[in-house]
Formats: structure tokens, sequence, C-alpha cells
């Protein structure tokens, strides 16, 4: 049931001071330094990952066998689950005080941990029929459906584990504190890399050695034993349960700080837990829409041999960069605000806040898209080429990444905008804009895979442009339901940092290329050095350009930026 708006009678209430844009950017600045620890140690794990395998069938494996776990972990977990309970947790702290929204948390733990279990022990049981239905054309190369159903089974309990993160993450985000949940998953990467690391050798001490001598330039590499990449890329995903492990225990000292004790209790019909469970429901299925077209293209990526799957895998791993820095960041210290102004029945106050991260993310993440598309090539190389990542899979992953960051600035936003729905109990308009994507993607794959024949480019060009529809859907009906969203002023916006990160292009493209002309970008040395001067330049551009434009939202962020400084003097 959705929360009722009528801004006629709340338009009375005090407008939102000046102060709370600033606060919003200064929070969504620690959660962005947090977080972009984590990508960072994210690209390490995947750059890790490319030497020691490339793009393989290993990795494609691995890969896909991952995806399965992580889909569910995005559904109950991180997804659906994060958002339905801050919204409810935030609501009760707001009405009934600390002591119920103790017993929420607990309510919601324990069953959530009833449910994931069962889901855990039968996803182990049928993983054989999941990947023959998310990849069926894995059966063409020996071995490679064997080995993801493995490493499937291997991979499932990560869901219990992101589960419980996933809940302390809620609590303490509802309770104001951004910094530590959001550095947890930087303790699955030292988790996932050390650890899978280490059970890849004890696994596959040839293999792993072998690989190790190459890269340190000891030997030629010319025989790696091939056939042992299996056993070692299954210790990589024993690596994967460390990590999920480890996200969840860096946050129980917070939890303990802010006043949480775990009690066994259950309790399936309390109204709080009937809250999170309703708000979880449309939006299980439309988290589920969207990990549909996340398997439809990998449906058709298995067809077009080895490679694609994780050229894609590279390239969106990249993408998840700025949308973990920028996009995540806002939507993570966006949503409790705007459910505390529910629960109060302050819809300026709302709207307000949501248009400020709206105009946040445009600004951070439009010129991050243009970046990516102009210096995708060199960014690659940079970062993944290396061992068995070749010049070929640099170029093929450079050109999924140019596809890819079409969409980056849409994907963002959603990031913020749809919880903004579950904020009002209104989680059927996302979730039916999602399933409407589903037929969408899927003519799209078609379109430009089968008949255009564009290969791995189409499918992440298809990706985009299911992601900027979506955006424009949930805008607009956003509009409709809170009366006006500050449009003409997020219009101009948007008009204004699009002709500021143009002007940052033209630069990063003419530094980029004469760089390359005359150097070259063969060695990994050039590659730094390029990226080195065309990025720092375009953020000189980017930033005088957004200054004679006057963007309000630069505004915003130098303010906020000045009050952490004058904190810390």
């Amino acid at each position: 049931m959705s929360t009722t708006i009528n801004d006629g009678a709340s338009s009375s209430q005090p407008q939102p001071p000046k102060e709370r844009p600033a606060r919003l950017a200064r929070s969504a600045g620690v959660v962005s330094l947090a977080v972009m620890g984590s990508r960072v140690l994210g690209l390490v794990r995947e750059q890790v990952f490319a030497a020691f395998f490339g793009a393989s069938r290993e990795y494609d494996a691995f890969l896909t066998a991952f995806r399965i776990p992580n889909l569910l972990r995005d559904l109950f977990a991180e997804g659906a689950l994060s958002t339905a309970f801050v919204t409810t947790f935030s609501q009760t702290l707001e009405k009934k005080g600390e002591a119920e929204a103790w017993r929420l948390a607990n309510l919601v733990l324990n069953a959530l941990l009833i449910i994931l279990s069962v889901i855990t022990i039968i996803g182990i049981i049928i993983a054989p029929y999941i990947v023959d239905w998310i990849a069926p054309g894995f059966r063409a190369v020996e071995g490679k459906t064997e080995l993801t159903i493995t490493m499937t089974r291997i991979m499932f309990p990560f869901l219990l584990m992101v589960a419980l993160a996933a809940v302390a993450m809620g609590i303490l985000n509802a309770k104001n504190v951004f910094g530590i949940p959001a550095s947890a998953s930087t303790f699955f990467n030292i988790g996932s890399i050390v650890g899978g690391l280490l059970c890849a050798y004890l696994l596959a001490p040839e293999y792993t050695g072998e690989v190790l001598a190459h890269l340190l330039g000891r030997q030629g590499g010319e025989q790696v034993y091939s056939h042992l990449a299996a056993r070692a890329v299954i210790g990589i995903s024993i690596g994967t349960l460390i990590g999920g492990m480890l996200q969840f225990l860096i946050q129980v000292p917070s939890l303990r700080a802010v006043g949480y004790y775990y009690r066994p209790i259950l309790s399936f019909s309390d109204a709080g837990v009937k809250q999170v469970m309703a708000l979880m429901g449309p939006a299980i299925i439309g988290a589920s829409a969207a990990q549909v077209n996340v398997f439809v293209n990998s449906n058709f990526a298995s067809y077009l041999g080895d490679g694609p799957v994780s050229w894609l895998a590279y390239a969106f791993r990249f993408m998840q960069f700025p949308i973990g820095v920028f996009g995540v960041a806002i939507g993570t210290v966006t949503l409790p605000a705007i459910s505390r102004s529910i629960a109060n029945k302050n819809i300026p106050e709302f709207r307000n806040t949501l248009s400020q991260a709206l105009g946040l993310v445009f600004l951070l993440c439009i010129p991050s898209a243009v970046g990516l598309i102009i210096l995708a090539e060199p960014i690659i190389g940079a970062i993944y080429q290396h061992g068995r990542f070749t010049a070929f899979d640099t170029q093929q992953t450079a050109a999924a990444l140019s596809c890819y960051a079409l969409g980056l600035a849409g994907y963002a936003a959603i990031k913020v905008l749809a919880p903004a729905f579950y904020a009002l109990n209104d989680a059927r308009t996302p979730m039916l804009i999602s399933l409407g994507s589903i037929a969408t993607n899927f003519v799209l794959n078609w379109t430009f895979v089968r008949v255009l024949g564009l290969g791995h480019r189409g499918l992440a060009f298809s990706t985009s442009l299911v992601i900027i529809i979506n955006f424009a859907l949930l805008l607009i009906l956003m509009r409709r339901r809170i009366s006006r969203i500050e449009g003409r002023r997020l219009a101009r916006s948007l008009v204004k940092i699009s002709l500021a990160s143009t002007a940052m292009a033209l630069c990063c493209w003419l530094i980029s290329s004469q760089i390359a002309s005359f150097a070259g970008n063969a060695s990994l040395l050039m590659r730094i050095i390029n990226l080195g001067a065309s990025i720092s330049v375009g953020v000189v551009v980017l930033y005088v350009a957004c200054r004679l434009l006057r963007v309000e939202e630069l505004e915003m962020a130098v303010t906020a930026v000045a009050g952490r400084l004058r904190k810390r003097r």
C-alpha cells in the first residue's frame, strides 16, 4: 500500500534549511571515499584474476557460477532487503524509538536466516539445472558446464553471509553511520584476493607458481599448466566465501557501538516484519526482472565463444566503480533521510532532498561516462593487460565499456530514484517498470546481436538503452506522484553539466591522441602517463567549465568539502 501525497496539506511546512544539501553531499562524500577504496580493491581483484586466468574457459565458468548466488544476493540481501529494511527501520526508529527498532532488526534477521538457508540448500541441489538454463552454450566446450556447476555449489552459501552484512549495513545507515558499512565490501575484496590466491595455490601449486613466475619475468611463461587452471579457479571460488564472511564481521563492533544486541526471536506476524516483507515482495520481482536481463545477456554471450562473457564482466566491473562511488553512495545517504521525511509527512523536504541527490548524480556521473568512453582503451589496458589478458582482450573489453558507459548516469540515478518509491511505501511502480524491461531487453539483444551482428558490443549497448528507458519512466512517474520534482532546475543542471563534460571530453581526447601518436600505448608506463595527463587536465577543465556555467551542484559539493575541512582543523 503506497503513501498518499497531499502536497497542499504539507506545503505550509517550512522549506528545508540551506544546510541540508551540503549535509547530503558531506554524507555522500564519506560513503564515496569508503566505496572508492572498495572499488579500487575490486579492480585490483579483477586485475589479479585477469592476470591468472585472462578471458578463458575457467574464468567464464567462475563468473557464471558467481552470478547465480550474486543474483540471489541482489534479490534477498543487498537489493530488496536493504531498501525495504532501511525504509521500515528508519520509520520505526523515528516513530516508536530504539527499543522497537532493535526488536524489528532481530525479527527480520532471524526470519531472513531461515528463509535463505532453505534457498541455499535447494540451490546446491539443483545447481546443474540452473547452470544449463543460464549458459546452455557452455555444453559445447568440454568440462565448462561441469566446472561451473562445482563452483556454483561452493559459492551458494555466500548468499547467507552477505545477507548478514546487508542487515548490519541497514541498521548502521539508519543510525547515520555510513563509513564502516560502506567499507565492508573492502574486506570482501581483501578476503577474495588473499584467501582466493592462497586456496588456488593449495589446490594447484604448479599452475599458480608458473603464472607468478611469468608475471615476475623469471620465466617465459610459454608452458602454463592449463589443465590445472580449473583447480586453481575453484580455489578462487572458496576465497569468495572468505570475503563474504569478512564483509559481515567488520561491521559487528559498530553494531555494538550503536546499541544493537542480537536476540533469538522470531515472528512473521509482527507489523514491522510484514511491512518489510510487503516492500520486499514487489522489490524481489523487480530485481528479478533486472537479473533476468543479465541472464538473457549471458545466454546470448554464451553462444559467442570463449571471451565475450569475460569481456562484458570486466567492462561492467569497471562500470561499477563510478556507479558505486557516486550512485550507490548518494542513494545510501538519501534513503534514510527521505524515509524520515515521509514518517514526518514533510513532502517539501522529501522533494528537495531527492532533487538535490539527482543533481549530484548528474554532476558526478555524466563526466565519468564521457571520460570512460574517450579513454576506454588506455584504462582497460593499464588495469587488465597483464599475464594472460592480451591486447586483443583489451580492445574488446574497451568496446564493451564504451557501450556500457552510455547508461552510466541513468544507472546511478536509478540507485537514488527507485528507493524513493519504497520510502513512499510504493514498491509496485519500480517492479512494473523492471518487468517491462525484460521484453525490451530481449528485443534489443536479438536485434543488435542476431540481426545486426554487433556481438558483445550489442549486448552492452542494449543494457544501456534499457537503463535509460527505465530511469526516464521512473522520473516521470515520481514527478506525477509528488506533483513536481524541481524538473526545470534539474534540466538546467543537466544541460550545463553536459556542456562542461563536452569541453572536458575534447581536451581528454586531444591529449590522449597526441600522447598515443608520439609515444604509443604499448607499454604500461605510457598508458599510465596517458591516463594521468588526460584525466588531470580533464578534471581541471570540467571544474572551470562548471564554475563558468554556474552549476549549482558544484557549489553544493564544494561547500560540503569545505565544511569537512573546517571540522578537521
